[in-house]
């Protein structure tokens, strides 16, 4: 690998770990509402989705239905989601 094929990897892996750093993830009113999992599993998910966010979408709702616990759910949900 030559020095210009270098700088362009590094300057690649720069803007790349920019963009990872800004990422935000969307904000889910879950405070105040019915708190039984589905519901709240439902409003996530509908976040997602509106933001285009699929692939996280199917992943968190895989983990959320193999979960053993609702505070496992809530992790799960707040991994995803800044909860407000």
């Amino acid at each position: 690998m030559g020095i210009i094929d270098q700088y362009v990897l590094i300057i690649f892996l720069k803007n790349l770990l920019e963009r990872m750093i800004n990422m935000k993830k969307p904000t889910c009113k879950l405070i105040g509402q019915d708190g039984n999992v589905f519901n709240l599993l439902s409003k996530v998910s509908k976040v997602l989705k509106q933001n285009n966010l699929y692939k996280q979408e199917k992943e968190m709702t895989e983990k959320v239905f193999n979960c053993k616990s609702y505070d496992e759910a809530l992790r799960i949900f707040s991994d995803y989601v800044e909860i407000e």
